[in-house]
């Protein structure tokens, strides 16, 4: 079905990376929000000042990852520590949910001034399980995902949504813990055996393969070694493009 094993009868979705060219929109507000905490650390701590690095720090630290997980998982690989603080903290606070949320508001800010991009692989494989009748939802850790899928339209296009808004009113763990990616799966009314996930990030896939899901599959949007790297985490098979699945002459060539 649809390039994935017989056994997978409905299918999750990442949003950014694997739906949407939004990927290169976080991780630039990422970038912005973490120069700015890191100049003036460096400012207060006497440290050098060390820049985001979008080829390895987004990738390694906050990539698929709720906010707030990847402002704690990036500040650890930095040796920093600052409060935890809550969510109700102004974004000019140092804590780390302030830290998340300015991100928050740097990328709503490119959204609404630049749109967003659909990759039309990912919009064309869509449509062929809307026309199969397969289960699909959207696994996302944005708490954005609903709004850009409304502008987009490909809210026509999938049947459930599990983002951020849903994870932190149910108390799911985020990525690469398999609770989002679980909770998609009793959504669809499918066992997590039944079931394929699609991911470009590797906390992601590590979410998928951690879940028991029948099928893992990375894609990669990068290059420069990113779709091996997708491999060790846990995918099954790697594809630059989700219409690369609907080829069937070309749908098995990177399985791992």
């Amino acid at each position: 079905m649809h390039g994935l094993p017989d056994h997978v009868t409905a299918c999750l979705f990442d949003l950014d990376g694997v739906l949407t060219n939004t990927a290169t929109v976080h991780a630039a507000a990422w970038k912005e929000m973490f120069d700015d905490f890191l100049e003036n650390w460096a400012h207060r701590s006497g440290d050098p000042f060390v820049p985001f690095d979008i080829g390895r720090d987004y990738a390694d630290h906050v990539d698929g990852r709720p906010r707030v997980d990847g402002v704690r998982a990036f500040l650890a690989s930095r040796h920093i520590g600052i409060p935890d603080g809550t969510p109700d903290d102004p974004p000019s606070a140092l804590t780390v949910h302030a830290l998340a949320t300015r991100k928050n508001i740097l990328v709503q800010r490119q959204i609404q001034e630049h749109g967003v991009d659909v990759y039309p692989g990912s919009v064309s494989y869509l449509r062929e399980l809307v026309a199969g009748d397969t289960p699909r939802a959207v696994v996302s850790s944005s708490a954005n995902c609903v709004e850009v899928l409304r502008v987009t339209g490909l809210d026509a296009l999938v049947a459930q949504v599990v983002d951020g808004v849903v994870a932190a009113r149910e108390n799911l763990a985020g990525k690469p813990a398999p609770d989002t990616f679980l909770a998609g799966a009793r959504r669809l009314g499918v066992p997590p055996g039944q079931a394929a996930v699609f991911e470009d990030a590797l906390a992601g896939v590590e979410a998928g393969r951690a879940g028991g899901f029948g099928f893992v599959v990375g894609v990669d949007r990068v290059g420069s070694g990113h779709g091996e790297a997708l491999r060790a985490h846990g995918a099954d098979i790697v594809v630059r493009d989700l219409a690369e699945l609907l080829e069937p002459a070309t749908s098995g060539r990177n399985k791992a």
